[in-house]
């Protein structure tokens, strides 16, 4: 696998279940180590004995929000991080507040992680992350199991974290349709390797390649092709938001 993270971007490594997106992510900040080949990140290889330290320029937010939620209160969850950053209690408790703002969670520092709904969690265990200050985080698949409401939230939070704090986005999933919103580059993950890589227009017009990784196209692309066979026209454009299909209809 050849896979690299650019500076401000959100990178979308797109696969079916056990292509190992999740996997990927998890050599990113050294919870696994590569048994042949080398993972380098902010120009360091990563060892042994430099995965320690790896935390602080990256960040991981589970699939499953249990996975990473523990403290008794989000304040205290939330803190963790800076706490274990070398941060004061004074410092510690202002990156949380500035990170829980930034996610719109504030309103539940009181609150005990497990009463909080699915999407409020995702929304914490963003915040907890953030609240660290990494130059990367890595979320996997981060709107799974949300409803609509909290899925928008959660998007527009990842987006967010790009355009405001400049925060480089590794997004793992397989819902494209998100991949197609948000990502300035898609990698497509098959059997632990990146098969393509390119932006949202060059891949998911690309059907014989999705078919070949699992995957269908999203929902803006199917439309589009829909309306170009049923008028009989070419397909000149490749709109993958609802304004470049609008723009192209």
């Amino acid at each position: 696998m050849c896979f690299r993270v650019k500076e401000n971007e959100i990178v979308a490594v797109c696969g079916a279940n056990g292509s190992g997106k999740s996997t990927l992510l998890e050599h990113l900040n050294g919870l696994l180590l590569p048994s042949k080949g080398n993972v380098y990140v902010m120009g360091e290889l990563i060892d042994p004995r430099t995965k320690k330290d790896l935390w602080k320029n990256v960040g991981i937010v589970f699939q499953k929000s249990d996975d990473q939620l523990f403290a008794p209160t989000v304040l205290d969850d939330v803190m963790f991080g800076p706490l274990n950053l070398g941060m004061n209690k004074g410092e510690a408790w202002d990156a949380a507040m500035k990170a829980l703002r930034a996610v719109g969670a504030e309103e539940f520092i009181n609150k005990i992680p497990n009463y909080l709904s699915g999407g409020q969690k995702r929304l914490v265990s963003i915040a907890g992350i953030l609240a660290m200050k990494p130059k990367i985080i890595a979320l996997d698949e981060p709107t799974s199991d949300l409803d609509p409401h909290h899925a928008e939230i959660v998007e527009n939070v990842i987006c967010g974290l790009k355009e405001e704090h400049g925060i480089s986005i590794v997004l793992a999933t397989h819902d494209l349709d998100l991949a197609a919103r948000i990502a300035n580059r898609v990698c497509i993950v098959k059997k632990g390797s990146v098969i393509a890589e390119g932006s949202p227009s060059e891949i998911f017009y690309n059907t014989g390649l999705l078919e070949d990784a699992g995957l269908k196209e999203p929902k803006i692309v199917q439309i589009y092709e829909a309306f170009c066979e049923f008028r009989g026209v070419k397909m000149e454009k490749r709109p993958v938001t609802i304004e470049e299909l609008v723009k192209s209809l």
